[in-house]
């Protein structure tokens, strides 16, 4: 999915929840909350079984997962044949972003310099660690460069430009 510019994934199916039907899915996304908002779910499966869209009945949650009952999925051999699916919407279903928010996947190759004009490298990866996400910046040579995504090291992220502009400090060069 990365770098893709019409889907997102919100979710992953994790496993059956109970014997009727219900899913357990573990949410890729800030605002799980989301899901209550959805008529239906796209599915997608890395698989040859490709995807699919079915109808949610009903959506609760359950510590860090979200439960779905869908439409037609009624027992617990059913909802296995979901296992691994991928919770899919298009951008025209996508939350709106706030000022100084961005999509994760429109990091991923941004060009990463330094506020003295250093060139870093690349975005190569986004940790999510819970308190805040970490940017792994490649550069040309040499090991990666791990930024914490907080204003204090994240000085301007322009996405059309495909630039973001650090300030480093001692600690954070590898």
């Amino acid at each position: 999915m990365r770098g893709c510019s019409t889907i997102f994934v919100i979710g992953k199916i994790f496993k059956p929840h109970g014997i009727k039907g219900e899913v357990r899915v573990f949410p890729v996304t800030d605002d799980p909350s989301r899901f209550k908002m959805l008529k239906k779910a796209s599915i997608e499966f890395e698989t040859e079984r490709g995807s699919m869209q079915l109808e949610i009945e009903q959506v609760r949650f359950s510590k860090q997962f979200v439960l779905l009952k869908f439409k037609g999925i009624d027992n617990m051999d059913q909802a296995e044949n979901l296992r691994g699916g991928q919770i899919i919407v298009s951008d025209s279903e996508a939350l709106p972003l706030e000022e100084d928010e961005y999509y994760i996947r429109d990091l991923y190759g941004m060009n990463v310099s330094t506020d003295t004009g250093e060139h870093l490298g690349e975005i190569e990866d986004v940790l999510r660690t819970g308190a805040h996400d970490v940017y792994v910046v490649r550069p040309v040579e040499g090991k990666d460069i791990l930024i914490p995504a907080v204003k204090q090291y994240i000085l301007s992220i322009d996405v059309p430009k495909r630039e973001i502009v650090v300030h480093l400090v001692e600690g954070l060069r590898p």
